[in-house]
């Protein structure tokens, strides 16, 4: 199972990848940078509803927690993948990598976070109901 959840969180990676693409690419030069990342924001949280929801099934959780497992597992792997890649591997400065968890400045972030957490959860209670 977890080999299985591994894949799936590179191909989130991938997706990812290709939103901040996708962001700085195109919503941010016609949006603005804050609008843009919140679009981009919401836009990755729906691909990753996506991706989970058919992809969990396949992971195979036999419980609820091991659908919690897997959405730890994701987190934490984001988190290292954005923290220590972020600075270690983009150089990207570390109050850079933490302002985009400044809710009060309209970062939404966490939004992702929530959203990767919470997706094996919610695919595995409604393929079990």
């Amino acid at each position: 199972m977890i080999i299985r959840a591994l894949l799936i969180w590179v191909g989130l990676l991938a997706i990812a990848i290709l939103n901040g693409g996708f962001r700085e690419a195109v919503l941010v030069p016609r949006l603005g940078r804050p609008l843009g990342q919140a679009l981009s924001t919401v836009l990755l949280s729906l691909f990753i509803l996506a991706l989970g929801r058919i992809a969990t099934p396949w992971i195979g959780p036999t419980s609820l927690q091991d659908a919690w497992l897997i959405g730890v597992v994701w987190v934490a792997l984001t988190l290292a993948f954005e923290f220590l890649g972020g600075h270690f591997i983009f150089g990207k400065p570390w109050l850079t990598l933490l302002a985009d968890y400044n809710l009060l400045a309209g970062r939404i972030w966490v939004m992702v976070l929530i959203v990767t957490l919470m997706t094996p959860v919610i695919a595995f209670t409604r393929n079990t109901a």
